[in-house]
Formats: C-alpha cells, sequence, structure tokens
C-alpha cells in the first residue's frame, strides 16, 4: 500500500479544547508533520473545523482515535493524497 502523505478531514469537535490546543495535540501524533485547522462554521455548541495533516505515512486510525480523545468526531475525509509526492490539483475546462 502507498504512503499517505496527506489527509483533509471535516470534523465536528466540541469549544473545548480551544482550536489551538486541538490543533497542537494532534500535531504531537507519529508520523505526522503538520497540521492546519481551519474554523468553517460555529455554533453555540459545536465547531465544524477542516483540519490538513501532512506528513511521511500517515495513520489514519491514530489520527482519527486522536481526534475522538479530543471530543471530536469525523464528519468526513475530503481529500487524501498518496505516494511517493504529494500532487497538487489543477483546475481544468471541466471545473468551470
Amino acid at each position: 500500500m502507498a504512503a499517505v502523505r496527506r489527509i483533509v478531514i471535516d470534523v465536528l469537535k466540541p469549544h473545548d479544547p480551544p482550536l489551538l490546543t486541538f490543533t497542537d495535540q494532534l500535531a504531537e501524533i507519529a508520523g505526522v508533520d503538520g497540521v492546519t485547522s481551519s474554523l468553517i462554521e460555529l455554533d453555540q455548541e459545536v465547531q465544524n473545523v477542516k483540519v490538513t495533516f501532512e506528513g511521511d505515512d500517515l495513520d489514519f486510525e491514530a489520527i482519527e482515535k486522536t481526534i475522538e480523545h479530543l471530543g471530536g468526531s469525523v464528519h468526513s475525509v475530503d481529500q487524501v493524497a498518496c505516494g511517493d509526492a504529494v500532487v497538487t490539483d489543477r483546475r481544468t475546462l471541466q471545473d468551470g
């Protein structure tokens, strides 16, 4: 199986821990080189967050387990990059 190098996940999380603490904890997962979290939507009880992970060989199960330990849940996996290199999406004529 090819190494997973990038995963973009839609996460639903409570307000606590704060986004900075949440992201810092995710960055501590073995194999994760970097994490970016972006607040997408905020309501009175939860936050919808887009989380992007990059590394040489990401372990999705470890990522999901840590998110759940922090009180969040994976809503969807929105992008995955596998192989020797991360390929950047390029717009095509079909994208309109």
